[in-house]
């Protein structure tokens, strides 16, 4: 028996290879845009002595998304059903878990890919909304109000978002489409930030 095929047959059956690579891909570089990218650019955009605060800002909001998204902010954007417009808070880092199919049980749906891929990809799109929130708080807030600010907002309004548009709820059941996050991200984005700096 060659290596290749003892790779193929211990693959499930489900998974699809092409999709699993462009999903990891395509977050990657969706990532690349929050880290470095608008790191460097938020710490240029600024006068030096408020370089470093900026530039952290954005890299806090990246690494605070992850940990909060693991540990219950996915389940509640793409979990199950908890109330019309969010899912059960619950972990997402058991084995058991990450390695089997990607489902969206609130909106009966299911990729071709493990769930890990599906946790990843959501939680480039959660982290670049927090860290385009940061753009306009730049030199307006205090680091520490940040630190509180970031899985205060990722648990009551990006979740909100993800889950009624996306994730099954009952935006999604009423036909509401939102391809490319023009609400989830943009919109909640660009009204948290023009609120906040007001």
């Amino acid at each position: 028996m060659s290596n290749n095929s003892f790779i193929t047959s211990a693959a499930p059956a489900w998974l699809e290879k092409g999709d699993n690579s462009w999903q990891l891909t395509a977050a990657s570089l969706v990532a690349l845009q929050s880290v470095p990218g608008l790191v460097v650019l938020y710490a240029g955009w600024v006068k030096h002595k408020w370089a470093i605060n900026s530039a952290f800002m954005a890299f806090y909001a990246f690494g605070a998304v992850l940990i909060c998204w693991c540990l219950w902010a996915y389940q509640m954007g793409f979990g199950e059903y908890m109330l019309p417009f969010v899912g059960k808070p619950m972990h997402t880092i058991g084995i058991d878990y990450q390695l089997k199919q990607s489902c969206l049980p609130s909106a009966g749906l299911c990729q071709n890919f493990p769930q890990s891929t599906m946790v990843y990809f959501q939680f480039v799109f959660a982290a670049i909304t927090l860290v385009l929130i940061a753009g306009s708080y730049l030199c307006r807030m205090n680091f520490f109000a940040w630190m509180l600010f970031v899985p205060l907002w990722l648990t009551f309004s990006y979740t909100v978002g993800a889950y009624s548009l996306w994730g099954g709820g009952f935006l999604f059941k009423m036909g509401v489409i939102d391809y490319s996050g023009g609400y989830v991200i943009h919109l909640s984005a660009g009204t948290a930030g023009f609120v906040g700096a007001w």
